[in-house]
């Protein structure tokens, strides 16, 4: 009997250095069988040109020219056109080993599972690091997988999620996928992969969890340096998933505590966007001992370089030195990151550990103790209690757009 179909749709835009890897690892799959969608975001590069290269080397491939229309719109487009049993994601600009697919089928095929969720390589410059899912891997069905629906999105302490919220490293039953992916707010382009992900692990029956690590997903020099826009436009952003998630919630079992796991979620994304910066400092993310004082912030990803801009608008505090263990590929994106070890040779009043993982940051504080940093020195994130309150100073975005605007008009007078 032949293996079912599985579609594979790729979402290409503006990526033509990197689309040609991401396709030669897919028609090298192990597993054959495969339909290759490849979706045309209405790029202005050479990405039309080499899709239609390929597609007329391999006849697997398919490609779909659209106007831009983001990610979302993308995905679904690639949906619609798809005719395979099982659907896998895999981004333009990523890369999978030659056998992932075939590892994730089998997994299914073996289990009888509707969705098979895997873990993924993180490739940065020479360095590849590989993540796993917290909630452990196995088969859940009935009541072990009611416990999985309790903690997919958010998992112990704040924050981080039982599953990742990706699409690109699992791979679904169509009839799993089909209505959370065509449903999903077209507008979202700050978290969609959440608002499609876990929906559609609340279609299942049974799902299987594996530490597959084979999906590379490749952290380029421009996607490593954060776009400053506006926190304002960043909360308009994150209101369409926030309502288009609890919207969804509200139609979910009380038991699986959906509006509490979303809050999590997005006050985690609306922590580090703003760099744990809210309107009228209700609710200081790392309380208000450091300001006006010299500090260091540890960590250049998301949450820090905002942190690092936020911070200096605001004149909150004196920033003396940012640190990260990857500091030479951020200097390689001209950002001024020093190595960790400085810390000894600085003088300083605090450092801010910049992550909402509430284990990563216990395990930062852990190593700057070792360094000699005092216990007293090191600040992590603090959350409340009423995060639903939190989320709402976040997202108001009359509020925050008449702060900036304050804070403009300020750093304006203070330069005439």
């Amino acid at each position: 009997m032949e293996n079912p179909l599985i579609s594979v749709i790729v979402p290409i835009y503006m990526i033509d250095r990197y689309v040609g890897i991401c396709i030669e690892s897919i028609i090298n799959q192990t597993y054959k069988n495969l339909e290759i969608i490849l979706v045309d975001d209405g790029g202005k590069d050479r990405c039309p040109e080499i899709c239609d290269l390929y597609a007329k080397k391999d006849s697997r491939i398919k490609v779909i020219h659209k106007t831009n229309g983001g990610l979302v719109s993308a995905r679904k487009a690639g949906l619609q056109q798809s005719e395979g049993a099982y659907i896998s994601y895999i981004d333009g600009d990523d890369w999978v080993g030659p056998g992932f697919i075939e590892s994730l089928y089998t997994a299914a095929g073996t289990s009888g599972a509707d969705m098979v969720c895997a873990g993924q390589t993180r490739d940065l410059f020479s360095q590849s690091v590989h993540f796993v899912n917290p909630i452990s891997s196995g088969v859940y069905e009935d009541e072990k997988l009611k416990e999985v629906w309790k903690n997919m999105i958010s998992f112990g302490p704040f924050y981080r999620p039982g599953i990742t919220t990706y699409v690109w490293n699992k791979l679904f039953k169509r009839e799993i996928l089909l209505c959370p992916q065509s449903m999903v707010d077209s507008r979202i382009s700050i978290g969609e992969d959440g608002a499609v992900t876990y929906p559609a692990l609340l279609n299942c029956k049974k799902v299987i969890v594996v530490d597959n690590v084979a999906y590379h997903y490749r952290q380029r020099e421009d996607s490593m340096l954060k776009q400053s826009a506006s926190f304002s436009d960043e909360a308009q952003k994150l209101k369409y998933l926030y309502d288009y998630m609890i919207h969804w919630a509200e139609t979910t079992s009380d038991a699986y505590e959906m509006k509490k796991q979303i809050t999590d979620y997005i006050l985690s994304i609306c922590i580090m966007r703003s760099g744990g910066c809210i309107p009228k400092d209700t609710f200081p993310i790392f309380g208000t001992a450091y300001y006006g004082k010299d500090v260091v912030i540890y960590s250049a990803g998301t949450f820090g370089q905002q942190m690092n801009k936020r911070f200096r608008e605001t004149k909150r505090c004196n920033i003396i030195s940012w640190i990260d263990d990857d500091y030479w590929e951020y200097r390689r994106c001209c950002m001024d990151v020093d190595p960790v070890e400085t810390i000894t040779k600085l003088q300083y009043d605090f450092v801010l550990i910049a992550t909402v993982n509430a284990l990563i940051a216990e395990h930062v504080k852990e190593r700057l103790l070792n360094l000699g940093v005092s216990e007293g020195k090191i600040l992590l994130v603090k959350v409340p209690k009423n995060r639903a309150t939190l989320i709402n100073d976040f997202l108001n975005i009359d509020i925050i757009r008449a702060e900036e605007e304050k804070r403009r008009k300020q750093g304006v007078s203070s330069h005439a």
